[in-house]
């Protein structure tokens, strides 16, 4: 029992030296700032809170959905008239990748509202399909 028990404890050891780092090296994420020491902090809580309020739907759902640039009335319509569920968004997203660079982090005409799963799924793709492209 004991022999069984510290073959599960090296199995532990090795699956621990094997994990992969979350964030990329070399990316302005990679330093060893906090959030909110990039910007994430009680400002940008309440200016993403601000902007949610205003911009609710995940521009992408509302984008594969087909419902065109329409308005919080025609969203909500088209949605109904369909039987799809509203397309709420509860993240803010920089169009264009900030970087670290405050003036764009602040700007306002660079944010949207995407859902959890555009925004970890579509978008994360296309900026890493951007980047392939753009060192080619």
């Amino acid at each position: 029992m004991v022999r069984k028990k510290l073959q599960m404890q090296s199995i532990k050891v090795a699956m621990a030296d094997s994990r992969v780092p979350s964030v990329a090296l070399g990316t302005w994420r990679s330093g060893c700032k906090t959030s909110g020491q990039r910007g994430y902090d009680y400002r940008w809580q309440k200016a993403r809170a601000e902007f949610l309020l205003l911009h609710h739907y995940c521009v992408y759902c509302v984008r594969d959905a087909r419902i065109g640039s329409a308005g919080l009335a025609e969203i909500i319509l088209e949605c109904a008239h369909r039987g799809l569920p509203l397309p709420y968004g509860n993240i803010v997203d920089h169009r264009i990748p900030h970087r670290g660079d405050q003036v764009l982090f602040w700007d306002r005409s660079n944010w949207q509202t995407l859902c959890a799963s555009h925004h970890s799924g579509a978008k994360q793709y296309e900026e890493a399909s951007f980047l392939k492209k753009k060192r080619l």
